[in-house]
């Protein structure tokens, strides 16, 4: 079973709760790292994403039963609104880990980086990190995320030994799945949403949890300001 200590980790962090993320090293690492894809869309593969604090952060996070979804999501996310678990202000509050993870997404020169390596349009954004808890059933339509997500990365935090075939699908709009990502521990998937970044998860079997890290930079624009971080 993957574990937050695979890989060796960053020197400790330094910023306290709500200041800059002085050490964004691991974060840039993987950006740097990235490989570029360009079919069926442009998007970018990331190894080791998170450091391993942050995993052990984010296995740690139980938000409840209500937090999980399986069957009878309608192959949508929003169906299930008011059960989702987002990083927000008060959590960041209570939880010193994960608000030292939200600064390092957030932090000016992270922001720079993304947008140097994707092309994103970042400035006026705000942040929205949700993890997202998938059982037996889950499958989501083919969508884009266009309109107000300027980018959006996913980094699987599955540490069942199947999760390597439960990455997000890139597909047609019919919902032909043309490429499936890695579900492997840590990695992402990093796109900026536009016409043609049509992506689901086709329906398969989910012998266990599949728990993914949602990461967004939405415009002002984004109406639901309760799920911002």
């Amino acid at each position: 079973m993957p574990s937050p200590s695979d890989s060796a980790r960053p020197g400790p962090t330094r910023a306290g709760p709500g200041a800059p993320a002085a050490d964004a090293g691991w974060l840039g690492r993987s950006l740097r790292l990235a490989t570029r894809h360009d079919a069926p869309f442009a998007h970018w593969t990331m190894p080791a994403v998170l450091s391993g604090d942050d995993c052990t952060a984010l296995l740690a996070w139980e938000p409840g039963q209500q937090a999980r979804g399986g069957a009878g999501g309608g192959g949508r996310r929003d169906t299930r609104n008011g059960r989702r678990a987002f990083i927000t202000p008060a959590l960041r509050h209570a939880r010193p880990d994960l608000d030292r993870l939200a600064a390092r997404f957030d932090d000016r020169g992270m922001r720079r980086l993304i947008a140097a390596r994707t092309g994103a349009r970042l400035g006026g954004t705000a942040l929205r990190m949700e993890l997202c808890f998938d059982t037996e059933g889950f499958w989501l339509e083919p969508h884009t995320d266009i309109g107000a997500k300027r980018l959006t990365l996913l980094i699987g935090l599955s540490t069942d030994h199947r999760a390597e075939g439960w990455g997000t699908d890139l597909m047609t709009p019919d919902g032909q799945v043309v490429k499936r990502a890695s579900g492997r521990f840590n990695n992402g998937l990093m796109f900026v949403p536009g016409r043609d970044t049509w992506h689901g998860f086709a329906a398969r079997r989910i012998e266990g949890e599949r728990r993914t890290l949602i990461v967004n930079f939405v415009d002002r624009s984004w109406q639901s300001r309760e799920e911002l971080a």
